[in-house]
């Protein structure tokens, strides 16, 4: 960015929860289902449908409130947000305006700034504060087909219209483009880690928005701000970002007003381009939605809610640094994927190993997994098996190529390590006397490079090492071969 700016980022990301049903009717909310199967009078907003609210929202609601350090307010009020769209069938939606579900949290993330590659540079702690999270019903797809040059079409999916979201809003807290990176990657993580949303951004069910203005360093009032909105991953979020930071710069060097609008990213070309001119809150007209009491929420299932809350990512991150001596990047690798995380401290214990189960898990099995485009709870390889592996490989009994063989073989076949050791003939020699014999033997056959060595030539010690390793196949304890080598040389 100019010297001299600084960036002013707010963050609205909309997370669809995790629930069969949708907010106010009984329609499913599936994916990939046929264009309009899965609607009914209520999401369709006929005349004289009325809205029934499903009680799992509220349950995935908390859950997803509680991740992100929400506060759950006791009363919430659902109001009619109105506005005219071809996938808004009744005209407004129904959402939640001045008396939102949950409000007023703080979560701490951690986020660094990254080279041209994209690489990490030092990470550091950052404070966010969450304005609010309040729930709604989303809007159906328009769907686009055809070039603008030939005849081109337009059609209405209405499936999605009444799936429940949560709209998770921030203060205008972030200061670059990758601090709004780390902060999409930490929430769709969290909301997955608890259950409250599959957070998956290729289905749509999680959108990520990023209100952008810049302003010179010491200005205190905020210029317009610009809405980029249909972001459908975190990298092109942060490009969009990019962009318009550098976009609205010229435009201020250069006397131009920049309109507050709302800008779309054309992955294309690599730029923003504008989509509407953005609304402000009285243009919705909100108030209270007539056919929807208020929602209470009781003390009682607050605390319930917070009893059931699982140990969050971060915090067993650094439980794993602490308890296990891990270092922040390959804990951080760890807790990217729940089931990985659990896999990772069932083999730990199980192993007695904390440190070469971290290093197995994270080359060897991570790249199998990825090859086969499986998930640590999808793996044939058991955590139980994989430890097993690991403590055969500790009493010496094989060497470590032959562990990572052992493990390729075992998620191509299913088959526990003892078996794959067995059939590999991979059971190494331990017996002190059979690598004497073989020592014994290599040093009578290279009396020149004996006596090299012991004229100095301390690199002679590999060779008679390999010597060693080939006369016995591959199967003498490395350790052992060592000791004797030294003993004898």
């Amino acid at each position: 960015m100019k010297e001299g700016w600084e960036v002013i980022i707010g963050m609205e990301i909309h997370a669809q929860l995790a629930t069969e049903t949708k907010i106010f009717c009984a329609c499913a909310t599936s994916f990939g289902d046929e264009p309009n199967e899965n609607v009914c009078p209520v999401c369709l907003g006929l005349p004289g449908a009325l809205p029934v609210l499903n009680e799992k929202v509220i349950e995935f609601g908390a859950k997803a409130a509680l991740a992100l350090g929400l506060n759950i307010n006791e009363t919430s009020v659902f109001s009619r947000k109105n506005y005219f769209y071809p996938d808004l069938p009744k005209g407004y939606q129904i959402s939640q305006y001045d008396k939102p579900f949950s409000s007023d949290g703080t979560l701490t993330i951690m986020t660094a700034e990254r080279d041209e590659s994209g690489r990490a540079k030092e990470w550091k702690p950052m404070t966010i504060r969450i304005e609010r999270m309040h729930l709604e019903e989303d809007a159906g797809k328009n769907v686009h087909e055809g070039l603008p040059e030939t005849d081109k079409y337009s059609y209405v999916d209405l499936n999605r219209a009444g799936t429940p979201l949560g709209e998770i809003v921030t203060a205008p807290d972030f200061r670059s483009s990758w601090q709004a990176y780390d902060y999409v990657n930490h929430v769709r993580r969290v909301l997955q880690w608890v259950g409250a949303s599959d957070a998956d951004m290729e289905k749509g069910n999680l959108r990520c928005e990023a209100n952008v203005s810049v302003r010179k360093i010491g200005q205190e009032n905020f210029n317009n701000k610009v809405e980029l909105k249909n972001l459908n991953s975190v990298r092109f979020m942060q490009k969009a970002i990019e962009f318009e930071i550098e976009r609205q710069i010229a435009a201020h060097e250069a006397g131009e007003i920049v309109s507050q609008e709302t800008r779309l990213w054309d992955e294309k070309n690599n730029q923003t381009r504008v989509m509407r001119s953005k609304e402000d809150a009285h243009d919705y007209r909100y108030f209270p939605e007539p056919d929807l009491q208020p929602l209470k929420i009781t003390q009682e299932f607050i605390e319930r809610a917070k009893s059931e809350m699982p140990e969050l990512p971060d915090a067993m991150r650094d439980r794993f640094m602490s308890e296990y001596e891990l270092s922040f990047n390959d804990a951080s690798q760890i807790v990217l994927d729940k089931s990985l995380a659990e896999f990772y401290e069932t083999t730990a214990k199980n192993s007695g190993n904390p440190r070469t189960s971290a290093n197995f898990i994270l080359s060897e099995l991570t790249r199998e997994l990825n090859n086969a485009n499986k998930s640590a709870s999808d793996s044939p390889v058991s955590a139980e098996n994989l430890a097993e592996l690991i403590k055969t490989l500790d009493a010496g009994k094989i060497n470590n190529n032959q562990a990572k063989e052992v493990i390729v073989e075992m998620f191509a076949s299913g088959k526990d390590a003892a078996t794959v050791i067995s059939e590999k003939g991979f059971e190494q020699i331990s017996d002190t006397s059979a690598i004497e014999k073989i020592v014994d033997e290599i040093i009578k056959n290279n009396e020149n490079q004996v006596n090299a060595y012991r004229g100095g030539n301390e690199k002679l010690f590999g060779f008679f090492v390999g010597q060693t390793m080939k006369a016995s196949q591959g199967k003498a304890n490395p350790k052992i071969v060592n000791e004797i080598l030294k003993d004898k040389l």
